[in-house]
């Protein structure tokens, strides 16, 4: 276990060198957080102000659960797309760089544009299974909640390599989810170690924003000093959006490395070939 997060964290720097060769790449989550958002005003305020954002209770009308559950999953697809979208864009990128070209921002959004009708097939199935989760949390309280968890986590994890499968072979939603589970049965296990290791790595690369949080809470409450403690506070957020930005252009670039191992067999351009041998070999 141990191993693999270590050969994990070498592949992350790995995809740090993509990313420094290309620095551009960050304006695709940086845009896909910025449309999410947009998105979700666009749903939560009419909801909020309407008081429609409540579950249907058991006992709820049908025209009620229909109308909010339709709502739900108009929310789960816009968001979706959007995700997807931009997803496609710097995984398009990414495989193109480690394939020994030089990708721009203008060549991944030609990408996902090209591939607008895989993308919206793929939202909708994403959207769809989003929902039946949703309903299955909603209808059964805590145990719901339990089954609904173990499914998501399986669906993560079958879907991994959905969107390289989509970028790089053009295959619609079912037949990337059969690749992808396909290629994972090469690769079982890296994947969710990936993630790991990335999650607690940027975990504790955000500890000096609370730190500064902290210093801003003091400063405020304490020294009464207005003015440092928005400065901390506003350097606390700045940093968090950074880190952000670059730990999900990171895991998009090791996405493409693993799928692209995962089909050829072979490293792609920059990422040793003895690391990702050792810590993809078959199972």
């Amino acid at each position: 276990m141990f191993d693999r997060i270590s050969y994990t964290w070498s592949l992350m720097r790995a995809s740090w060198d993509v990313l420094r060769k290309d620095k551009a790449l960050v304006l695709f989550p940086l845009f896909s957080g910025i449309s999410c958002l947009v998105v979700m005003a666009s749903f939560a305020v009419p909801m909020f102000v309407t008081g429609a954002w409540h579950p249907p209770g058991k006992g709820a009308q049908a025209a009620h659960q229909i109308a909010y559950y339709g709502t739900l999953f108009a929310f789960y697809f816009c968001n979706y797309f959007v995700i997807t979208f931009f997803n496609v864009g710097i995984i398009a990128c990414a495989i193109e760089r480690m394939q020994g070209g030089e990708p721009s921002v203008g060549f991944g959004f030609q990408a996902a544009a090209s591939r607008l009708p895989l993308i919206l097939g793929w939202s909708l199935v994403a959207a769809t299974v989003g929902l039946v989760l949703r309903i299955i949390e909603d209808r059964s309280e805590r145990v719901g909640e339990i089954i609904a968890g173990l499914l998501g986590m399986a669906w993560t994890v079958v879907t991994y390599l959905a969107v390289p499968v989509l970028v790089a072979e053009r295959k619609g939603p079912i037949g990337a989810i059969k690749e992808s589970a396909q290629l994972l049965r090469r690769t079982w296990g890296d994947q969710v170690v990936g993630n790991f290791s990335f999650g607690l790595l940027f975990f504790l690369l955000s500890i000096p924003a609370f730190a500064l949080v902290a210093a801003g809470f003091y400063l405020g409450v304490v020294a009464h000093s207005i003015p440092l403690a928005v400065l901390c506070v506003s350097l606390a957020v700045a940093y968090l959006i950074t880190l952000s930005l670059i730990q999900s252009a990171l895991q998009a670039i090791f996405q493409a490395a693993v799928y692209l191992y995962a089909r050829d067999q072979q490293a792609p351009q920059g990422f040793p070939v003895t690391l990702l041998r050792n810590s993809m070999e078959r199972r």
